[in-house]
């Protein structure tokens, strides 16, 4: 199994930055994927952006340009660096990851950003 404990949501003016961060313990070896998803109020939940054992990376096409998501294999730890924040960024961010040899998502409990003047 895997634990994932984020930190690092909050309130920023339109244009802010933040940084997300998600750390793993447990079976950490067995990760090959980690990444961010959002829900915003009455909208679904939505992949924002996703890495993968080799360092390959994908961002949904509306941060695209702006946020950057960086792991560090030493912490454990995954990153969403949050730029040119925009108001329809305001949302919970969940932290998942996904293990070899199981089927299983594993999540963090979920940080709220919010992103008003």
């Amino acid at each position: 199994q895997v634990q994932l404990v984020e930190s690092g949501g909050g309130l920023v003016q339109p244009g802010g930055s933040l940084r997300l961060s998600c750390a793993a313990s447990g079976s950490i070896f067995r990760i090959y994927a980690m990444g961010w998803y959002r829900q915003a109020p009455g909208k679904q939940r939505e992949l924002v952006a996703a890495w993968t054992n080799g360092g390959r990376t994908n961002y949904v096409d509306s941060v695209k340009g702006r946020f950057t998501i960086s792991r560090d294999n030493a912490k454990s730890t995954v990153y969403l660096q949050m730029n040119s924040l925009k108001p329809e960024g305001t949302a919970v961010y969940y932290c998942y990851s996904l293990i070899t040899g199981g089927g299983t998502t594993y999540w963090g409990q979920g940080t709220q950003v919010t992103v008003s003047s």
